[in-house]
């Protein structure tokens, strides 16, 4: 780690947190996934995962960065959801009907209108419209896998990589369960104008209608997307999202032994996420949570608070223990500051594991102190930095 880093460490009895009386313990629960990662979408908190960081084989669901493209020519004008590209015979070979694979069975040699290739790949997950849409804007669907690979790094996935348009067998076709609900939240926050083509339960096109292959969607489960996955290699997987409540809930699953299991699992675990959990609000508006280091400022600190009232996510379960509380941020930090930017978040843990966190907030405007300030804390910066710099363990 290159910036310096200051933790303020404090610890607080439960009743400090949620009233006299009410204690806290982690929630459990186990699947028999290879790969899970549940996630709360407002307050980033992480509910669950397993293997969440080791590279698998993600089959259709990398459809979802095929997609991710698409939209973002969509969204700058490169394309309108009218646009057309034609089917190519390598695209109806690979992808469609003569390849046995899930395909929309676009013609050969006939134009498909951009409209079209979406729902069929978000409804019915068609290789061929895939491979079609890649060669409409990368000329090969090599060259536009490495066009998926880039915009993940855009992104910040760091490990995706690649091979193909169609999550057909590939080597290079490989997503890690923390990256592909990263990526499903980018489709949410970004492309919210093209974001209901997932939870469309049907699409109907020349004589064929389909049906969207995620179960979750076709049920009355309060599901809106996302997009399954299966091969032989990777086993049976499903990036989903479900809003109960208000709340939106994220979950990845792979490597289940049937489309039943996968199904069950990611009903089980869905509820589960929505009912183990509640907002505790730990700082009221007007609290101030701690303090900042500051550099060159008119100030030394900056005072921190939330957005309104901090509220962190946190298991209902019952069972006495300590919390202890962290304020994170890298600092010292640079003024001038404006009241309301974003300096850091408190992290909030548990002796059995449970982690929570919450952003915080300059609570008032700090200016630029004169040269001479400037100089003496970088004086004290070089001097003492080891007194606030943290060790790479701390921060991620």
């Amino acid at each position: 780690m290159t910036a310096f880093s200051r933790i303020a460490r404090f610890c607080f009895a439960l009743m400090t947190f949620v009233g006299i009386g009410l204690p806290v313990v982690s929630a459990q629960i186990e699947t028999s996934a290879p790969y899970a990662y549940l996630f709360d979408v407002e307050t980033k908190t992480v509910l669950f995962e397993k293997n969440s960081d080791e590279l698998m084989k993600p089959a259709s669901m990398s459809k979802l960065m095929t997609l991710a493209i698409v939209f973002e020519q969509l969204k700058s004008g490169k394309l309108t959801l009218e646009s057309e590209f034609p089917v190519s015979e390598h695209a109806w070979r690979t992808g469609g009907a003569p390849s046995g694979t899930a395909a929309m069975f676009a013609p050969l040699n006939t134009d498909i209108s951009v409209s079209d290739l979406v729902q069929g790949i978000a409804v019915q997950s068609g290789n061929d419209a895939c491979i079609i849409v890649a060669e409409g804007i990368a000329g090969t669907d090599e060259a536009f896998a490495r066009m998926m690979t880039q915009y993940a790094r855009n992104i910040g996935l760091e490990k995706s990589t690649f091979g193909n348009s169609s999550g057909l067998p590939h080597p290079d076709q490989l997503m890690t369960s923390r990256e592909l609900a990263m990526l499903a939240l980018h489709l949410i926050e970004e492309y919210p104008e093209y974001y209901h083509y997932f939870g469309q339960k049907e699409f109907p096109y020349r004589k064929h209608k389909f049906y969207n292959r995620n179960p979750l969607v076709r049920s009355n489960f309060p599901s809106d997307g996302l997009k399954t996955g299966y091969t032989k290699e990777s086993g049976y997987g499903i990036v989903a999202s479900a809003v109960e409540n208000g709340r939106r809930l994220i979950l990845v699953l792979n490597g289940l032994e049937s489309s039943k299991m996968r199904r069950a699992e990611a009903t089980r675990i869905f509820n589960w996420g929505f009912r183990a959990f509640a907002k505790f609000t730990v700082f009221n508006s007007d609290e101030v949570v701690g303090e900042a280091l500051t550099w060159g400022g008119e100030k030394r600190y900056v005072p921190l608070r939330g957005d309104g009232d901090v509220r962190v996510l946190l298991p209902k379960d019952v069972s006495k223990q300590r919390l202890r509380g962290e304020i994170v941020y890298r600092g010292p930090v640079i003024t001038p500051i404006q009241e309301g930017d974003e300096i850091g978040y408190l992290r909030v843990t548990g002796d059995d594991g449970i982690e929570a966190t919450a952003p915080l907030y300059a609570a008032e405007s700090i200016g630029r102190a004169g040269i001479i300030q400037q100089g003496f804390d970088s004086a004290l910066t070089l001097a003492f930095g080891w007194l606030i710099h943290d060790s790479e363990s701390n921060e991620n």
